[in-house]
């Protein structure tokens, strides 16, 4: 009888364990589809984000796509809105190093240094011209209210008439975002529409709730 006793003790403790087991990889499984799965280039962009004090999450509806880095663009992370002709891709530049280079060389007479704080102005020029070519592009500043859901010092937008490209998808029309935060970093987000509609400005204006600069802590 205790021989008995004990080989279904030991039958129930197996079954409860393969029970929990398969619990936990349902979990897993349910929550991989659901959820945003971390791919290579999700996990690469985490990293970044975290060096430049900044927090992405993946917002609900997206999809991911393939990045665009080449020799004409460079970005680091890309996703879409399947079925809405809204694609947008984002760049994050860490300030850290050259902070501590400009420090080290601006009292230098010999050397001409920018100060990084207005690398943000340059830099959205450059892919605002770059996408454009010989397109008309409006730029206007970034207000204070926007400013401050993105948790930035300073920022400027350029709507973009786009050249015909085939990294752009023959898209018509780009916003151009570029966000600073004083001696922190620089976000880039370029947005693409073929129609500069009500829904297109409502996803530019969500674009906060998924990236910004972390708040200061005083």
């Amino acid at each position: 009888m205790n021989s008995i006793l004990k080989q279904f003790k030991e039958i129930l403790i197996s079954t409860m364990f393969l029970l929990c087991a398969a619990t936990a990889m349902s979990q897993v499984k349910h929550k991989h589809v659901v959820g945003k799965p971390a791919s290579t280039q999700l996990k690469d962009f985490s990293q970044l984000v975290a060096q430049a004090n900044v927090q992405f999450i993946f917002p609900a509806g997206f999809k991911e796509i393939p990045v665009v880095n080449d020799e004409d663009f460079s970005f680091d992370y890309a996703m879409e809105i399947p079925g809405r002709e809204f694609d947008i891709w984002l760049q994050v530049k860490p300030q850290n190093g050259e902070w501590v280079n400009y420090e080290r060389l601006k009292n230098d007479p010999n050397k001409r240094i920018a100060n990084p704080d207005s690398s943000y102005i340059d830099i959205g020029h450059a892919q605002a011209a770059s996408l454009a070519g010989d397109q008309n592009c409006f730029t206007r500043n970034i207000s204070q209210d926007v400013l401050t859901r993105y948790n930035a010092s300073a920022g400027k937008s350029y709507l973009v008439n786009l050249q015909d490209l085939p990294e752009t998808k023959s898209y018509k029309y780009a916003l151009v975002i570029t966000l600073q935060k004083d001696h922190i970093g620089t976000i880039i987000a370029v947005c693409f529409t073929n129609d500069k509609n009500a829904e297109f400005f409502r996803n530019v204006n969500r674009i906060s709730r998924y990236i910004k600069f972390k708040p200061d802590h005083k």
